[in-house]
């Protein structure tokens, strides 16, 4: 008997494709009341693209808050990640919702190089859209907290710390952060990830660089790997002196962490809230 896949996520979530048909209709219906800047272009890529949603009553010098969508770098996009800025629109920030070229048809460097660039846009058009740079806040979810992961970090074949932006802190939700397991699993046709590129990008293995708040959040009843590398992720944060919070939530799994993320008044949702009103 063939052992269950982990990462295969749909196998242990019966819901899955009516919570992806929720992400999108929520997302929906923020957009369709939201002030939404769509597709603000941060590169020359038909993918490096990024959305921003203004609050209903913006104030000069608001927070900036930037979410990271996953889809285990095949998949996503960021129009049905739309309702996840509820949080940071409830705190007053402005938010931002950021896309990437996906695997196999791009390689990991070049998916990491985006989310790093389209951050770093943000962080300087900032004023533009009357957020205030040093007021900038991150979160991901899934293969999006992986690369979001490396806004603060340097991959293990970097021979030099890259041009990042400047963070107040970053949530990073069900990630993946032991890339070893990923080209033999699953999607082993649908990302092609290479034992490569698995070595050079897992951050287990790549220089953490300082951060004023890192939170290392997952679901309780997602599957083993996420317990095990949040747990070990913290722990390798902490043994270098870095700030980290680890965040088992109770009740919730790898899809339904997002409806909680995107909830004011959730558990993860007023925790990205807090994280913005902090800084």
């Amino acid at each position: 008997m063939t052992s269950p896949d982990l990462y295969r996520i749909r196998d242990f979530v019966p819901e899955f494709d009516a919570l992806a048909a929720e992400f999108a209709a929520r997302s929906h219906a923020l957009s369709a009341k939201a002030n939404v800047l769509a597709d603000v272009r941060y590169g020359t890529r038909a993918r490096e693209v990024l959305d921003v949603v203004l609050p209903a009553r913006p104030k000069a010098g608001a927070p900036l808050h930037v979410f990271v969508h996953g889809g285990y770098w095949r998949s996503g996009d960021k129009e049905n990640y739309r309702f996840v800025a509820a949080p940071a629109l409830a705190a007053g920030a402005v938010a931002a919702i950021v896309e990437y070229d996906l695997m196999p048809d791009q390689r990991l460097d070049v998916l990491v190089g985006q989310v790093r660039r389209s951050v770093l846009w943000l962080q300087r058009h900032a004023r533009d859209f009357g957020a205030d740079p040093a007021r900038l806040t991150v979160s991901g979810h899934s293969a999006g907290a992986h690369l979001a992961s490396f806004l603060a970090a340097t991959g293990a074949a970097e021979t030099e710390i890259p041009l990042l932006p400047v963070l107040k802190g970053l949530l990073l939700l069900s990630g993946i952060y032991d890339l070893s397991g990923i080209p033999g699993s699953f999607l082993r046709d649908e990302a092609r990830m290479t034992s490569t590129e698995a070595a050079a990008w897992s951050p287990l293995t790549s220089t953490q660089l300082q951060c004023p708040q890192r939170i290392i959040a997952f679901g309780e009843d997602e599957t083993s790997p996420f317990h095990m590398q949040a747990s070990a992720f913290d722990e390798r944060l902490r043994a270098h002196d870095h700030a980290s919070e680890l965040l088992p939530v109770s009740g919730l799994n790898h899809m339904s962490v997002v409806l909680d993320l995107a909830d004011p008044s959730g558990r993860l949702g007023a925790r990205v809230a807090d994280m913005i009103a902090s800084n």
